[in-house]
Formats: C-alpha cells, sequence, structure tokens
C-alpha cells in the first residue's frame, strides 16, 4: 500500500537548508516540495526551480498558511519560537534547527504544545543519530552503567571563527548563497555566538547521553574581534547534585582538517564514560577488571544528515521510532545556553528557572 506523501514547507532557506536539508528531502518518495520561503528572491527562485517547489514566498507566515504537513525551521533562532508556535497551532509537525529556542519558557511552552497537538517537534542534532552515541549511551544505561552520575564534561571545538566574524561561508552549496552575517554575529536574531550556534549540539548530545537537567549555571565568555561570543567556559550543577563543565571554542578555519572536536566525559560512583567523536573512541571503565572499549564499525562513526531527515518523516508518518531529540531535549540545552548569557553578562551564578 502507499504511503500519502507529506508536503514539506521550508521557512528560511539559507545555506545550511541548501546544504542539507533540501537535498536530504529530495530523496524521499514520500515528501511533497511544497512552498520554501526565503528573502532574497533571486535565490529563492534558483532553490525554488532546483528542488521543485509548488510555491515560493519571502513571506513565512504565508508557509503557514498554506498548511504544510511539514514545517522545517532555517532561519534565524531569533524568530523560531513565534515560527513553531503558529506551525503547531496549523496542524503541521515541526523539525526545528538548533538551539531550539532563545528563552526555556518558549522550549517549554512549544514542547506541551506539540504534546497537545499530537504533532511531531523534533530537532536538528545529528550527532544524536550515530551509532558511536548510542553505543555510549547503552554503557551508560546497561548494567548499573558508571553508577549514580556526579561529574560530567565537555569539550568541544568547531572551524566557525570566520562564519562568527566576517560572515565567510563554512559549507559548500550548488548556489552562491553565503549566510548573511547578522544570522550569526548580530545577538538579537541569533540569540548568540558560538554558544548558540555549536555549542548547542554538544549540550544536545550531552542531555541525550543522561537524562537530568541544569540547575545552576556560571559561566565566563569571550568575543575577542566579535560582536559574539567565540569562546564559552561553563560550570553546571545538575539535577541530584552532579557538576560539571562545558567549554567550546571558535576555531579558524583549516584547523584539524575542519574536523570537529567533541569529548565528553560522564562519572559516577562506579567509574567513568568516555565519548571522543574525533578519535572515535567509546570507553567504560569501572576498574582494571571492568574495562570496555567499543569495536566501532565505519557506519556507526558515519555523520548524516540524511538520518535527522528520515526519522523526522517517519515519526511524521506514526511510525513507532524514538524521537531522539525532541523539545523537551532541546529545553534542557536552552535552559543551559540561557544561564551562560546571563551569568557571562551579570557575573553572578545563575538558578535554573530562578
Amino acid at each position: 500500500m502507499s504511503v500519502a506523501r507529506l508536503k514539506l514547507g521550508v521557512i528560511g532557506a539559507g545555506t545550511w537548508a541548501v546544504a542539507a536539508h533540501l537535498p536530504a528531502f529530495a530523496t524521499r518518495d514520500d515528501v511533497e516540495p511544497f512552498i520554501v520561503c526565503r528573502r532574497d528572491t533571486v535565490t529563492l527562485g534558483r532553490i525554488q526551480e532546483r528542488f521543485g517547489f509548488e510555491r515560493a514566498t519571502t513571506d513565512w507566515r504565508e508557509v503557514i498558511a498554506a498548511r504544510p504537513d511539514l514545517v522545517v525551521l532555517t532561519g534565524p533562532v531569533g524568530l523560531r519560537a513565534e515560527q513553531a508556535r503558529a506551525a503547531l497551532e496549523a496542524g503541521a509537525h515541526v523539525l526545528a534547527e538548533k538551539p531550539f529556542t532563545v528563552t526555556p519558557a518558549d522550549a517549554r511552552e512549544l514542547d506541551a504544545l506539540a504534546a497537545a497537538q499530537g504533532r511531531t517537534l523534533m530537532l536538528c542534532y545529528a550527532w544524536n543519530e550515530m551509532g558511536i552515541v548510542e553505543h555510549a549511551r547503552r554503557l551508560l544505561q546497561e548494567d548499573g552503567g558508571v553508577g549514580a552520575v556526579e561529574h560530567v564534561s565537555v569539550v568541544m571545538g568547531s572551524v566557525v571563527r570566520a562564519l562568527l566574524t566576517t560572515g565567510q561561508n563554512y559549507v559548500p552549496t550548488e548556489f552562491d548563497a553565503p549566510p548573511r552575517l547578522e544570522t550569526w554575529a548580530d545577538p538579537a536574531v541569533s540569540g548568540g555566538g558560538y554558544s548558540t550556534g555549536q555549542l548547542t549540539h554538544g549540550l544536545g548530545l550531552l542531555f541525550r547521553l543522561i537524562p537530568l537537567r541544569a540547575t545552576e549555571v556560571m559561566a565566563f565568555t569571550s568575543a575577542p574581534g566579535a560582536t559574539v561570543d567565540l569562546h564559552d567556559a561553563i560550570a553546571l550543577r545538575l539535577q541530584g547534585g552532579a557538576i560539571g563543565t562545558v567549554s567550546g571554542t571558535a576555531l579558524p578555519p583549516g584547523t584539524f582538517g575542519n574536523e570537529h572536536q567533541l569529548q565528553i566525559r560522564v562519572t559516577g560512583d562506579r567509574g567513568q564514560l568516555l565519548l571522543d567523536l574525533d578519535r572515535p573512541l567509546v570507553r567504560r571503565s569501572r576498574g582494571s577488571t571492568d574495562d570496555v572499549t567499543v569495536e566501532l564499525s565505519s557506519d556507526d562513526t558515519l555523520w548524516s544528515f540524511q538520518r535527522v531527515i528520515d526519522r523526522f518523516v517517519e515519526l511524521a508518518q506514526g511510525q513507532d521510532i524514538e524521537n531522539r531529540s525532541p523539545g523537551e531535549l532541546g529545553a534542557r540545552v536552552v535552559d543551559v545556553l540561557d544561564g551562560m548569557a546571563r551569568s557571562a553578562t551579570t557575573g553572578a551564578r545563575v538558578t535554573i528557572g530562578g
């Protein structure tokens, strides 16, 4: 029996959407490219023609009014809460780019709205779709894991310094459509710099591994030669009393061959789990006689945005699979990002929700 095609609406068809989202949706015979939105009319017309969209507009509200089944939000985070709310209220399933929203209140409201509407709300955390991450999660869950979590650490670096300071394109695309500088470097539009653009990925992965929320945040950030943060250093307290550190840094293009750097350690009263995406490595040690290193396949270590799109479509179709990056996870990430920004501004320790 054939599956009815889902009508796709895309809001904010910028550089990343053209490089990742649209090619991935184009592989799905069960998705109909229905309506696409972008401010630049020339490039918008080229995108419409290349990907076969029936309609194109420069007004995101027209996308919602057209009532697509799927709405993908890939524009600036400053508008995301309003757009997600409108899409959910119109009955659409929503795929939102990170970091979901600017405020935790918006994030939790949207998570609740999606549940009330019976619609999928999923975030674009592609690392959460990788086999290496699921192996790490399994080692934290099976046979007692590392015990009660007492400490976590996240260390991350990615080559976005030029993007955040000059708007230099960071991914190859079919079109000469470089990102708008204000999308990344105007705090009113972007919500932040490295933290909202990149560190959100590391936090999304951390909260995929551990089902905890942050309760307190202290942070320093720096922005040498930039209008938004390039480097972040965060101290956390989590539910249950665990503490941790999260750090991220914007690297110049070409550093480490343009490969993301990410290492996460989760320490408990029985031992420690190490997840290193660069090496790559998953290891859990609970002593000299209980030290496990996972044998990883090439598929385990493959980063694929196609997996994000496939999961979203299959969830929207009602398939019985897990949403690995739901709105609730996104809200826990926004808790930390919001707390970081407030702490870095005031110099004070910030209580989450306070």
